[in-house]
């Protein structure tokens, strides 16, 4: 099975500055990492940082350092508890991309201390920072076997995935455009990368056109609802036949990319997102991309990207009716939320009475009707006007934004980007940073699987 570790932006950022240190010798740090036990990977999302002081460190040197693991003691105490994983994290001072002899006789002693505190054969592992930041890991395994981490990735202003293996040299003739654009490690890294995409409809449908043609790995697509003829004007790929039989909109989408045949694999999940096997299944994804108008299922997906460590990109439109048959007001934006940063609850972008409010909708219709009848909740629109030219313009800023964190080509830094939009009745574009932590989200950065999934009653088994 792969094993994936993630870590967010701010903790790499703190990683980065304890193993560097102005004096030009090594450092060692651990990572407590929560874990998705997954079909086909196990992943490690960091949850908390122990930055060993330089000065408890028995040597340090600028190839070698050593340390008193007695210092682990209270944090074992709590991986051992909540079935945490173990990471060692240190640096090499010099472009040294593999681990040494030392480094070896380390790990094996370290690590046949950690396992033997746990409950379990779980993976642990150990994890090497060069200068210029790019970082290689590997796996401990209980019988001292080394294997190589499949991947280290990085949710920041800037996306990292580091995997394991060269990165491959042959295009297919497809992408050869995008590598002009976007660079061809870019391009061979989205070959290897596997993207959620939620919802398949008005903006969904032409974020999974874009990610399949640019080459993307593999894709999961989920949603739960038919293609109908009312949004045949905004379904890429839907037709008058696929209407009439009533076919799910991911399976529209799925044969499309199929169809294309350029070699991306695809996941048709007809399922609502609010269902544990479906969090589950996401989970597992590098990237997601959440293309729904609710907010139930955005604020879940906002805890997904927190408690697994992995970058979301939320797509949102709004077009204001000015009351005599026209449109006051196009606009719309891409929210970038990363692990550990503001949420779309502390930027406003959902409310806490609007999530509650379509919970009791899809969980007691009945009792739904009820509360708007008397007024205690508002009523959630049902049908929202789209136009597939708005659609897809906001889709491109999505799937545009993405690909300016993995290949940074603007300007000015993706720092300032964390929020994204454009008026198209005013003609301009408007940007702001990330803000914030969110209060309630940022103390779950990287728990991994907890029961309830999320700590939310409503995915309870």
């Amino acid at each position: 099975m792969k094993v994936k570790l993630r870590i967010s932006g701010r903790h790499y950022d703190r990683l980065r500055s304890h193993l560097f240190p102005s004096d030009g010798k090594e450092a060692v740090a651990v990572a407590l990492c929560g874990r998705r036990h997954g079909h086909e990977s196990h992943c490690l999302s960091a949850h908390d940082l122990v930055l060993i002081p330089h000065e408890a460190c028995a040597e340090r040197s600028a190839f070698r350092v050593t340390w008193p693991t007695s210092l682990l003691v209270p944090s074992l105490q709590q991986a051992m508890k909540r079935q945490w994983a173990v990471v060692k994290i240190h640096s090499h001072r010099g472009h040294y991309p593999q681990f040494s002899e030392y480094d070896d006789e380390s790990d094996l002693q370290l690590f046949s201390s950690v396992y033997g505190w746990m409950d379990s054969d779980f993976p642990h592992a150990s994890a090497v920072m060069l200068p210029d930041g790019q970082m290689i890991g590997r796996v401990v395994g209980p019988d001292g076997r080394f294997r190589p981490l499949s991947l280290i990735a990085v949710a920041g202003d800037d996306l990292n995935f580091w995997h394991d293996g060269p990165i491959g040299q042959d295009l297919p003739a497809f992408t050869l455009r995008h590598a002009q654009a976007f660079g061809k490690g870019t391009t061979n890294r989205l070959r290897r990368l596997t993207v959620a995409v939620i919802g398949c409809s008005g903006t969904g449908s032409p974020v999974v056109e874009q990610l399949a043609r640019l080459g993307v790995g593999r894709l999961i697509l989920v949603d739960p609802d038919k293609v109908e003829e009312k949004n045949l004007n905004r379904i890429l790929n839907a037709t008058m036949a696929d209407a009439l039989a009533g076919r799910l909109k991911v399976d529209v989408a799925a044969d499309a990319v199929v169809r294309m045949e350029l070699g991306t694999e695809v996941v048709a999940v007809r399922e609502n997102i609010v269902n544990p096997g479906v969090v589950r299944l996401v989970a597992e994804s590098d990237v997601v991309f959440g293309c729904m108008d609710g907010a139930e299922g955005r604020n879940l997906l906002n805890r997904v990207a927190t408690f697994y460590c992995i970058p979301y990109f939320d797509v949102g439109i709004r077009l204001e009716a000015d009351g005599c048959g026209g449109i006051s007001q196009i606009c719309g934006s891409v929210n970038y939320l990363q692990p550990g940063g503001s949420s779309l609850l502390s930027r406003k972008v959902i409310i806490p009475e609007d999530i509650a409010s379509e919970g009791l909708r899809r969980t007691d219709p009945a009792a739904y009707a009820e509360q708007v009848i008397a007024r205690y909740i508002k009523g959630v629109q049902e049908d929202r006007p789209a136009v597939v030219s708005v659609n897809m313009h906001y889709a491109s800023l999505a799937v545009n934004e993405f690909l300016a964190r993995l290949h940074p080509f603007r300007d000015d830094g993706n720092d300032g980007f964390a929020w994204f939009g454009s008026s198209l009745t005013q003609a301009r574009f408007f940007q702001a940073a990330d803000g914030e932590p969110c209060p309630s989200l940022s103390r779950h950065v990287g728990r991994g699987d907890t029961m309830p999934p999320l700590d939310m009653p409503a995915l309870s088994e």
